[in-house]
């Protein structure tokens, strides 16, 4: 299979994927787009003319977007909750162009569950936005080209899905393995979409953002940010030359949601704005999109796993 390409490389900004393109009219979805680099992925979409609904589980937040874009609109949505999934969900009307499933949590240091059981990072990264896509199928159906965008993380090179016992019931709970699994899953819900959506004409990609400075990282200790080169001696946040500026870490998601060059494209991976190589994941694999994490096999076992709990 040929791999995709663009004209963009690490360092482009959201902005810049989008320069020329005309969004008046198309109507998106970003979670968590009221901080990091949900901001920049808001301000993307909506300078080129799109109608932008943040949805964050403190609407208040997105206040500094909605003045500056009047035509978007922050509405209430807390992934980790189906209730709230659906009731979002429920209230919706009309075509929907874009879901770009931006939010999530990282290496939370104890485990924690949602009212289902499922481990909060699994259940906030991969459940909510799978309901969440789960719901707005019709929605989603009704446009013109539709897309579907999940953000993962290079973290899905570290760990395949565990079907044993993926909510960490029997083994001790590892912060980094329930993050590694809960992106690996992302992935394979763009996979499962890909699957069984492709004749309604809905497209679905997954990226990895890269390194970047933003509040999903509050749970990594100063040791961790210190051996990624991201702290000093003194608690000082630094920023090394392989990390990205927000509006460069949006960049590739918004690329997948609105660029003509990638309309048709479907069921990748891509980071830094390239679609990735297949690859034995690993401890040392820095770079690619893990064999376990485009498995369709287990694309549909997760799919089918899921599909109870958020009906």
């Amino acid at each position: 299979m040929t791999l995709t390409t663009t004209p963009f490389g690490m360092r482009a900004t959201a902005a810049e994927v989008l320069d020329g393109v005309d969004l008046r009219g198309r109507r998106m979805i970003v979670t968590g787009g009221a901080s990091g680099l949900g901001v920049e992925t808001v301000r993307a979409l909506a300078g080129a003319g799109a109608q932008v609904t943040i949805a964050t589980r403190n609407p208040e937040a997105a206040k500094p977007l909605l003045d500056e874009f009047p035509e978007t609109r922050g509405v209430a949505l807390d992934l980790a909750d189906l209730d709230s999934v659906r009731a979002f969900c429920d209230a919706w009307s009309g075509p929907l162009d874009g879901i770009i499933a931006n939010a999530g949590v990282m290496m939370l240091p104890t485990r924690q569950v949602n009212a289902q059981g499922w481990e909060m990072q699994l259940a906030t990264n991969y459940l909510g936005h799978f309901g969440l896509v789960l719901g707005l199928h019709s929605a989603l159906k009704d446009a013109e080209d539709p897309r579907v965008v999940v953000v993962s993380s290079g973290a899905q090179l570290r760990a395949g899905f565990d079907f044993d016992d993926p909510q960490f019931a029997r083994h001790p709970y590892d912060p980094f393995v329930a993050y590694a699994q809960s992106k690996t899953a992302d992935v394979l819900l763009a996979v499962g979409i890909s699957r069984r959506w492709a004749e309604d004409g809905i497209a679905a990609n997954a990226c990895a953002p890269g390194w970047i400075h933003t509040n999903l990282a509050r749970h990594l200790d100063k040791a961790t940010l210190q051996a990624l080169g991201a702290m000093d001696s003194d608690g000082n946040l630094i920023t090394p030359d392989y990390y990205k500026t927000p509006a460069q870490g949006a960049s590739t998601a918004v690329l997948l949601a609105a660029s003509p060059l990638l309309k048709g494209v479907t069921g990748r991976y891509f980071e830094d704005n390239q679609e990735s190589e297949v690859v034995d994941g690993g401890p040392e694999v820095m770079a690619g999109v893990a064999k376990w994490s485009v498995d369709p096999a287990a694309a549909d076992r997760l799919w089918d796993y899921a599909l109870p709990v958020v009906r």
